[in-house]
């Protein structure tokens, strides 16, 4: 190991970011940036960790896909309630906590091919969904959402209505995977949706970066362009939403940073 990563490493554990620092990590932040539109927000999933504000806009909305399986589906089971068909995977686990004729539940992976126990997103849309209505998309993959959304389809993305996402490895919007995967994956999205609402996962704190801190994790909330005739955008003192609840409710809170408001 060089002296360079030696420092690196240490920095890290002491919860500072040391890196090249590249063009690409504001403008990612700043492309997150959510916006207001004439449909107010919902809490779906509950008041503790797996519940997300989504856009009151459900009506149509005929399933929902859920890759990353968790102790809890409080999400999915709403949507059950709303009458909507729920579709789970994730190999680590042996099955879902959700046990209902509606839900299905595969132990596969999502990733970029479709082989043994992994499946892309555009196979796994194409064997379940229902022929017609909107989807809506919830996904906690630990850092694979990255591949797997560089590799969906625009068709099968087309098909999402609403998509909440927890975005991972954030502190890396400054190093080379930045510019390489990140802002052309969200680039990519901004295309077909606006972000709706933002939040940051408080399970770790951030990390200090050369303009500012940087948090691990986010949650963000994605409307389809076609689903509202207005955006926008919000600042600082919108967030968090009255219906937010922090992740681990004994840990302080984790701010926004500052470049997503810019």
């Amino acid at each position: 190991m060089n002296v360079q990563s030696a420092i690196r490493r240490f920095a890290a554990r002491q919860g500072v970011l040391l890196q090249r620092q590249t063009g690409s990590g504001d403008r990612v932040l700043s492309q997150l940036r959510p916006h207001s539109t004439e449909h107010p927000l919902i809490r779906m999933g509950g008041d503790a960790d797996g519940g997300y504000l989504v856009p009151d806009d459900l009506d149509g909305i005929t399933a929902c896909f859920s890759p990353g399986v968790d102790q809890v589906a409080t999400f999915e089971q709403e949507c059950i309630d709303r009458g909507m068909h729920t579709f789970q995977i994730d190999a680590s686990v042996e099955r879902s906590p959700l046990v209902h004729p509606r839900n299905q539940f595969d132990r596969k992976f999502l990733g970029i091919e479709t082989v043994g126990n992994t499946i892309t997103l555009d196979d796994w849309v194409a064997s379940k969904a229902p022929a017609g209505g909107d989807l809506i998309l919830q996904m906690d993959i630990e850092g694979h959402e990255w591949l797997t959304l560089a590799h969906v389809s625009d068709a099968v993305l087309a098909r999402f209505r609403i998509i909440v996402l927890e975005l991972h490895f954030l502190p890396l919007l400054f190093a080379d995977a930045g510019d390489v995967l990140f802002a052309p994956v969200i680039d990519k999205l901004k295309r077909k949706f606006e972000v709706v609402h933002m939040h940051v996962n408080n399970v770790y704190p951030s990390v200090a970066g050369r303009r500012s801190d940087i948090p691990h994790f986010i949650e963000v909330t994605l409307l389809r362009r076609d689903r509202f005739t207005r955006a926008i955008p919000l600042g600082p003192e919108a967030l968090p939403h009255p219906l937010d609840r922090e992740n681990v409710p004994d840990r302080a809170p984790v701010a926004i940073p500052p470049a997503v408001f810019s």
